[in-house]
């Protein structure tokens, strides 16, 4: 038996989130899926760096699952690839030791929103960019971003629907904000998030974009420790979990 480490992509459309769940299909359910029409109908579980939400995408998720095959690691990213449909593919496979964990071995992440700014939708971009035709003010919002950096309780920033136990702190090394063309880009990496939280940010990112919030709110947002101190739940289609960090990076 060894344990194998992929890193992974996939469009979320049409998923409900990367989670096995009882209701709609989800990325795991079809990892293991394929997985299991490898080992001839055998389960194989599949762990995770963590969950993305319905209509989240990925860039660079990471997993590790255990096999018994007698398949060279360099065969396995064409294997199961050709098993997936076609909005999961396997970036890359590699062999770990039996003690890795794509979860709790996690250093970091990384995720990436994207935002369409401009008078008129772009309806080949609707699946992955959250369309705002106000003018926004980008000089505000990178203000904003930095109050964000560090380390703070960002329990105002986390859904209420969260099973995370323990304290709230985590430790954002950027988040940043550049408009490109008609998109603005949002950058967030740190030692882990919160549910929804980089959503949240985002939201009451752009509601400092409208000038309905000033920059200098934020810090008073995250002393607050209360979700309704935030702002709106930025929708999940703009949002790209874009890298998984541990030690050997």
């Amino acid at each position: 038996m060894e344990r194998l480490k992929a890193i992974i992509q996939y469009d979320g459309t049409n998923y409900a989130g990367y989670q096995i769940q009882p209701n709609g299909n989800t990325v795991q359910a079809e990892l293991e899926k394929a997985l299991s029409k490898m080992h001839k109908g055998r389960k194989v579980k599949v762990t995770a760096s963590g969950r993305t939400d319905s209509g989240v995408h990925a860039l660079g998720q990471v997993i590790h699952f255990d096999t018994d095959l007698n398949i060279p690691v360099e065969n396995w990213k064409r294997a199961l690839s050709s098993m997936l449909p076609q909005d999961i593919y396997i970036l890359s496979v590699e062999q770990v030791g039996r003690d890795f964990h794509a979860r709790y071995d996690a250093k970091g992440k990384e995720y990436r929103y994207f935002i369409w700014n401009d008078q008129e939708p772009n309806i080949f971009k609707r699946h992955y960019r959250y369309h705002i035709k106000a003018d926004l003010d980008v000089a505000a919002m990178q203000q904003a971003c930095k109050y964000i950096e560090g380390e703070h309780d960002f329990t105002s920033f986390c859904s209420p629907r969260t099973d995370i136990k323990g304290d709230k702190i985590r430790l954002i090394h950027e988040a940043s904000v550049q408009k490109e063309g008609e998109e603005l880009v949002f950058v967030f990496r740190g030692s882990g998030f919160l549910y929804n939280m980089v959503r949240i940010l985002v939201g009451t990112l752009v509601e400092v974009g409208r000038h309905d919030r000033d920059p200098g709110e934020i810090p008073m947002i995250i002393e607050a420790k209360e979700r309704e101190a935030a702002g709106k739940t930025a929708p999940p289609q703009g949002l790209f979990l874009r890298e998984v960090f541990y030690d050997e990076d």
